[in-house]
């Protein structure tokens, strides 16, 4: 599937998680990241905004790693992204 402009922005406010560390992730990821993404990649996202937010939220704070392998590699890109976006600040 090719993600289009009016899928983007549905995704983008699906992002807005009600929880702020969720949110300070996922939506600037949203907006500058997920096009430039492999279809996989950005497919892997989408599956990951169906998890629950204690969750991710487990997987982002670096508390537990998740045992879906596709859902590992997407949280390592999200917070590989928040990385290299800290150091060029």
């Amino acid at each position: 599937m090719v993600y289009t402009e009016g899928d983007i922005r549905r995704l983008t406010w699906q992002s807005r998680r009600g929880m702020w560390e969720l949110d300070l992730l996922f939506v600037p990821f949203m907006e500058n990241a997920f096009r430039e993404l492999e279809l996989d990649d950005q497919e892997r996202f989408v599956r990951l905004l169906d998890c629950e937010d204690q969750e991710l939220f487990m997987w982002f704070m670096q508390r537990e790693e998740p045992e879906d392998s596709d859902h590992a590699r997407i949280v390592k890109i999200v917070l590989d992204y928040v990385r290299s976006t800290k150091s060029s600040a």
